[in-house]
């Protein structure tokens, strides 16, 4: 077995919403496995101190701040990234949103900010960077495009987040069809669909771990090293032959018995 099988040295990553989260955790795990990352987010100061913070310890960490709901704020964020990089391994799809509220009252705005941030900026960030991506993939090492969904996307969460749950189940099949095309190109597309984790994403989580942790067959939260792990399996030689796959990080919530 090959001692680089989980390596990424020598590689370049981009990571949206990698400012916090679990954007954050991938990016410090895939600095510690060699790579050179940047990282994008919408608030331009935290994206700049996270990038400070990341490099703090002899990695490369490039801020690239960006709103990327708009397909212009793709096609922006690409060229930002080409002024540093003309090629591309690793893209990692992680910027999103939720929204909570009745169905009754649950609001056109609070569809359509989610659905264009978790579920359209995933499809136009990779199309404007494709070429990029073309340019890193061979046959023997394939680039990589790994979009972060959700349990939600899997089983429903009884949660009233509509929009959210509708918008990571549709990024689980997208993953599936954008893998189905890209793999023509040496272009390997997957997911992970992450389950509890501390974030300002999933307060509870963050706040409640406790409680939370007791409805987890685990029975704990996730923590770095779980997501660190998965991604570095998919975007590394380990993972090259997964294509469209989402990988549930979850402690055994999505296949239990008894739904949370």
């Amino acid at each position: 077995m090959s001692t680089d099988l989980f390596s990424l040295k020598g590689r370049t990553a981009l990571i949206t919403g990698g400012s916090r989260g679990i954007g954050k955790m991938i990016a410090a795990g895939f600095i510690a496995a060699g790579a050179r990352v940047y990282i994008s987010s919408r608030k331009t100061a935290a994206c700049e101190a996270t990038a400070a913070e990341l490099s703090a310890n002899g990695g490369v960490c490039i801020a690239l701040p960006q709103d990327v709901s708009t397909v212009e704020g793709c096609t922006l964020l690409a060229q930002a990234y080409g002024k540093y990089e003309t090629s591309l391994d690793i893209l990692v799809n992680n910027a999103g949103a939720a929204w909570l509220a009745e169905f009754d009252s649950f609001p056109e705005a609070g569809w359509d900010k989610v659905m264009n941030l978790n579920l359209k900026s995933p499809f136009f960030l990779t199309q404007a960077l494709a070429p990029a991506l073309r340019a890193s993939a061979t046959h023997e090492q394939p680039a990589k495009v790994i979009n972060i969904a959700s349990i939600d996307g899997i089983r429903p969460n009884p949660q009233e987040t509509y929009s959210y749950q509708a918008s990571k189940s549709g990024l689980i099949h997208l993953t599936r069809r954008m893998a189905g095309r890209l793999i023509e190109d040496n272009i390997v597309v997957t997911a992970i669909a992450p389950g509890a984790f501390a974030s300002e994403m999933n307060i509870t989580a963050r706040d409640q771990s406790e409680a939370v942790a007791a409805r987890i067959p685990s029975r704990r939260i996730g923590t770095d090293e779980d997501m660190q792990g998965a991604a570095i399996y998919l975007a590394s030689r380990a993972g090259d032959y997964c294509v469209g796959i989402t990988l549930a990080v979850d402690g055994g919530v999505s296949y239990a018995a008894a739904s949370m």
